[in-house]
């Protein structure tokens, strides 16, 4: 059977990925909701922006008007929610554009799934699915080494992204106690891999690296975060739409626990084998690892407790970390023009040109 699957921030690193593999891998079409903000960037959706189950709508999940135009038209069978404010440090530098899109926008998305809900047939009710995806950093941090976060673990939220995150989980579960709207949620660990926007730790030391620049590490390195490469998140985001239960809320981690000074040096070693001409005087990539202050508030450690989506859905990661780490340095390797466009900003220039073209 195949389905009508709304994805919002399709164009964004995980988001992209999950529009890949839902192309490539299923029967099922695909409306791809973003409105290229920074991190949204066509050019991660080239291998399949030609099909002719896909489509791309240009939107801001806050216009309530446009969401609900974009739900009558195209009639989805399951939303996949995943456009949201995401880096930590630019919401401790401007909260207030977290709020709007990830409590706000999150809100105009679940009104307009109960207006469609509301309108469809019993048959096409029982398979209607919003998901809402969500991340592992609304529990706050660990104690204790052997702790792990649960689908039970209470929320304990410590900067803006992740209170406001922690804030649209509550709206969706309220909407599906108080209008029955049918709904599943996930929560996942750090991800990496392919198509990641050079802000974040992986991306940014090795193209760092690869420049000689100072690879910027806060406090000691040693807060501990669970690995979770990209594409198997994609896999297990697909199976929780198509196959989880109603009101379930299902926790996705890698099993990788790795200090971030660990992620570092992995890094740098890879590059030392598969890079050798070493840029500048160094002999080493970690000869340019830097030591910074730590960022307000800085989580210690996450772990994911995955226990339950493998157990009842049957998911588990497919990449190791040692596995995942090496496929993405590899691939930003091979993969120089992207990373180029979205240095240079020209992939942004290029969407604004073709849109003043239209």
């Amino acid at each position: 059977m195949s389905r009508k699957i709304l994805i919002t921030g399709g164009a964004g690193f995980i988001g992209s990925a999950v529009v890949r593999y839902v192309i490539e891998s299923t029967e099922d079409t695909v409306i791809n909701v973003d409105k290229l903000t920074y991190a949204g960037n066509l050019e991660s959706l080239a291998s399949i922006e030609k099909s002719d189950r896909y489509c791309f709508v240009e939107a801001d999940i806050c216009d309530f008007t446009m969401m609900n135009r974009v739900f009558s038209e195209h009639q989805p069978d399951i939303i996949m929610h995943l456009a949201a404010e995401s880096h930590v440090d630019r919401s401790i530098d401007g909260p207030a554009e977290f709020i709007q899109t990830n409590i706000v926008g999150t809100s105009v998305l679940l009104e307009c799934a109960r207006a469609l809900f509301n309108g469809l047939s019993s048959e096409r009710q029982q398979n209607f699915r919003f998901h809402h995806i969500s991340t592992d950093e609304v529990y706050g941090d660990l104690e204790g080494p052997e702790e792990l976060f649960t689908e039970t673990t209470p929320y304990a939220p410590s900067s803006p992204y992740s209170a406001s995150k922690a804030s649209s989980d509550h709206l969706v579960r309220a909407w599906n106690r108080t209008f029955g709207l049918p709904i599943v949620i996930t929560n996942c660990s750090n991800n990496y891999g392919p198509y990641h926007f050079p802000e974040k730790l992986v991306p940014l030391v090795i193209l760092n690296a690869l420049e000689g620049k100072a690879l910027p590490i806060y406090g000691k390195g040693d807060q501990i975060r669970d690995w979770l490469y990209v594409e198997d998140h994609a896999r297990a985001l697909y199976k929780v739409a198509t196959e989880g239960v109603d009101g379930e809320t299902y926790n996705i981690g890698g099993h990788n626990e790795k200090q971030n000074i660990d992620v570092v040096k992995t890094i740098c070693a890879i590059l030392d084998e598969l890079v050798p001409d070493h840029p500048g005087s160094i002999n080493q990539y970690e000869e340019l690892i830097t030591f910074v202050a730590d960022r307000p508030g800085h989580d210690l450690r996450y772990a994911i407790d995955a226990s339950k989506i493998q157990k009842e859905l049957g998911w588990i990661p497919e990449e190791s970390f040692e596995t995942g780490i090496r496929k993405t340095v590899e691939w930003y390797l091979t993969n120089k023009t992207w990373c180029q466009h979205v240095q240079d900003g020209s992939y942004q220039r290029e969407r604004l040109g073709s849109s003043l073209d239209k």
